[in-house]
C-alpha cells in the first residue's frame, strides 16, 4: 500500500511551537473511491466561494492505512453561518443542525449527508465539555485533537497535511497524543479510553506503550491528584502498571506536600504504592529507569523506617546519619525525595544546605601504620567511622543551630 502513496516532502515550520508540516500526495482506490455525485457537488460549492474544505480526522488515517472510511468527516475555514448562507443560495438541504453551537453543518447533496465543521479551537473545557471559537488556521485546530494519527487533514486534490507526525507514527504503528497528554485527557477525560482503542487497533506489540513517558509528564503536571484519583475510578491505573488498589488518600497528600517543591515523578507516584513487590510489577510493564525503580524503593521501604526510634522530632539526624552510613553517590538525593513526600519543608531546606563529608581514613592508610589483615581493618575502619560520624553529627547540629 505504502508504494501507492507518492511525493512526500517537508513545506516548512509553522509559527507555532515550531513544528514542521509535512505534505504528501495521496492517489489509492479507496481515495479515489470516496469522489461521489454528492462529495463533487460539495467540493464545488466551497469552491466557488473561495472556502478551504478537507477530509479530517480518523478517514485520513484509516485512508493511510489503506481501508475506505465508513465514515468521512470534512474541516472548512467557512464559519456555520457562511456555510449556512452558501448551502440556501445553492439550493441544497441541510438536516440535523444540533451540532451548529461547535462549528458543524450536516449538508444533503445526492441522497449523501455530509458533515462539515468549521475549524476550531477550546476557549474552555470542564474535562467533557468544550466551549469553542472558530479560527481559520489548520494546525490550532490539529492541536485541539486527541492523538496525532487523527489529527492530519487530506485535501480533496490528495495532498496530506501533517503538523505533528501523525503519518510517521501510524507507519511505526505509534499511538501517540498531540503535545501534552496530560493537556489532552484534562480537555476531554474519555480521551484515556479512546488511546487504548486506537491502540488495539494500530499497534502491532500487544505492550508497547509509551506510558511512562506520559505518565512522567502528567504526574508533576497540574491537576495530578484528580486525574489519577480519575484513572483508579475508571479502573484503568491497572494496566498503566500501578497497583490496582494504589493509596490514592496518601498520593493525594503527598501531592500536597510535594507540588511546590519540584519533585520527582515517582516520588508522587510512590505514594500509590503498598509493598516493594508492588514497585517490581510497575517496573515490569512501564520499564522505568534503575534510577527510577531504586528511588521507588527507597521511599516505600524508608518513608515511615527513618523515623523510628528518633529522639528529637524534627531532627535532622536519622537522615544525615542515613547519608553518611549509605555509600551510594544519590543518597542524598534519595533522602531529599523523601523528605518533599513527608512534607518536612524545614528539613528539606536544612539538607539542601548541607553537604556530604568525606570520611577521612582509608584502608590503606590503616596498613601504613601496621594494621595488617582484612578483619582487624573492617573492625577498626567501622569504629573510626563511628567516632567520626558523631564528630559530624556534633559539628552538623551546631552548624544549623547557629544558622
Amino acid at each position: 500500500m505504502w508504494s501507492r502513496i507518492l511525493s512526500p516532502r517537508l513545506i516548512g515550520r509553522s509559527s507555532l511551537h515550531w513544528r514542521s508540516l509535512f505534505t504528501m500526495k495521496l492517489k489509492t482506490s479507496e481515495f479515489q473511491s470516496l469522489f461521489s455525485d454528492g462529495l463533487n457537488g460539495l467540493a464545488e460549492v466551497f469552491g466557488k466561494h473561495q472556502y478551504e474544505l478537507r477530509i479530517a480526522g480518523g478517514a485520513v488515517r484509516d485512508l493511510l492505512s489503506g481501508r475506505r472510511p465508513d465514515d468521512v468527516d470534512f474541516a472548512t475555514t467557512a464559519t456555520p453561518e457562511e456555510m449556512k448562507q452558501m448551502f440556501h443560495r445553492a439550493g441544497i438541504r441541510m438536516i440535523n443542525n444540533k451540532g451548529e453551537k461547535h462549528g458543524t453543518i450536516t449538508a444533503r447533496i445526492h441522497n449523501e449527508n455530509f458533515e462539515v465543521t468549521t475549524l476550531r479551537v477550546d476557549v474552555q473545557t470542564d474535562g467533557r465539555h468544550a466551549e469553542v471559537e472558530f479560527t481559520t488556521d489548520w494546525q490550532k485546530d490539529a492541536e485541539r485533537r486527541d492523538l496525532t494519527i487523527n489529527s492530519m487533514f487530506l485535501g480533496l486534490d490528495g495532498t496530506l497535511y501533517d503538523y505533528f507526525k501523525g503519518y510517521e507514527d501510524l507507519q511505526k504503528r505509534k499511538v501517540r497524543f498531540v503535545g501534552s497528554a496530560e493537556q489532552r485527557m484534562q480537555e476531554d477525560y474519555l480521551r484515556i479510553l479512546r488511546y487504548f482503542r486506537f491502540y488495539g487497533r494500530v499497534a502491532v506489540e500487544p505492550d508497547d506503550h509509551e506510558i511512562w513517558m506520559e505518565l512522567k509528564k502528567m504526574v508533576v503536571g497540574n491537576h495530578v491528584d484528580h486525574l489519577l484519583e480519575l484513572m483508579y475510578s475508571l479502573e484503568l491505573a491497572q494496566y498503566l502498571g500501578l497497583p490496582p488498589d494504589g493509596n490514592v488518600k496518601e498520593m493525594k497528600r503527598v501531592w500536597q506536600n510535594t507540588k511546590e517543591h519540584s519533585p520527582k515523578p515517582m516520588t508522587v507516584l510512590a505514594s500509590l504504592f503498598h509493598r516493594p513487590e508492588e514497585v517490581e510489577k510497575m517496573d515490569l510493564r512501564l520499564k522505568v529507569s534503575r534510577e527510577e525503580k531504586t528511588l521507588a524503593l527507597f521511599l516505600v521501604k524508608h518513608r515511615r523506617e527513618l523515623l523510628k526510634n528518633q529522639d528529637e522530632p524534627q531532627s535532622l539526624k536519622p537522615y544525615t546519619d542515613f547519608i553518611i552510613d549509605s555509600r551510594e553517590l544519590d543518597s542524598k538525593t534519595k533522602v531529599c525525595e523523601l523528605l518533599k513526600y513527608q512534607g518536612e519543608e524545614k528539613l528539606l531546606e536544612e539538607l539542601c544546605r548541607w553537604s556530604i563529608p568525606h570520611f577521612p581514613v582509608s584502608g590503606h592508610d590503616l596498613r601504613k601504620i601496621g594494621v595488617t589483615t582484612g578483619k582487624e581493618i573492617g573492625a577498626t575502619l567501622q569504629n573510626l567511622r563511628d567516632i567520626w560520624k558523631k564528630v559530624v553529627i556534633r559539628w552538623t547540629k551546631m552548624n544549623f543551630s547557629a544558622t
